[in-house]
């Protein structure tokens, strides 16, 4: 486990992406290698991507949740319960452009460690895949899951880190407080950005 003020060098790491979009591999790809990760292995199915995950180890799988065919959900469950030996317990985020309950209570119970929001932008990316690096979740295997420990809300975010609720914004929808985003100030957003680790 790592501890808050560690650094982690994402060099070596071994990470797979897998999404039906074109577009979103290449704007994972280029994300990841912003972290410093050196080996991407990028698939446009699930199938593509359990042929990958039955030839190489991987440190983290970032998959699409909403696929054609396979869905990431249920290529998570195949992960968790009939994927290689050496890939059964690898970190997964899964990637939604939805965020209703249901989905993220999907992702839970399939063994996903995260979900994360479309667009994904670099920084929460990489909050997420730190307090991975950082979590001392037990993986639960028994009939009727097989992933991190669900409880994890009670002991809250990892030692180090401020979580994700306590400055999370309130439910209730206000008054804009401002004009709207401009096209080119939104795609500036969406632009990758190189972060040192």
């Amino acid at each position: 486990m790592a501890l808050a003020g560690d650094k982690i060098n994402l060099e070596k790491t071994n990470c797979l992406i897998v999404d039906d979009n074109l577009q979103s591999v290449d704007i994972l790809g280029t994300v990841c290698a912003g972290f410093g990760v050196r080996n991407v292995t990028k698939c446009m199915s699930a199938a593509d991507a359990q042929t990958a995950l039955k030839k190489n180890v991987f440190d983290l799988v970032l998959s699409d949740a909403q696929m054609p065919g396979m869905s990431g959900y249920e290529l998570t469950t195949w992960i968790r319960r009939e994927g290689p030996e050496n890939n059964r317990f690898v970190p997964v985020i899964l990637i939604t452009g939805h965020t209703r309950i249901s989905q993220v209570l999907r992702a839970r119970d399939c063994g996903a460690h995260f979900t994360v929001v479309k667009p994904v932008t670099p920084k929460v990316l990489l909050d997420r895949i730190m307090w991975i690096a950082r979590d001392d979740r037990q993986i639960i295997e028994c009939d009727t899951y097989c992933g991190p420990d669900r409880r994890f809300k009670r002991e809250g975010p990892p030692a180090g880190t401020a979580g994700r609720r306590h400055d999370d914004l309130s439910p209730e929808l206000g008054e804009a407080s401002g004009d709207n985003l401009s096209q080119d100030e939104i795609n500036a957003m969406m632009k990758p950005a190189k972060v040192s680790i």
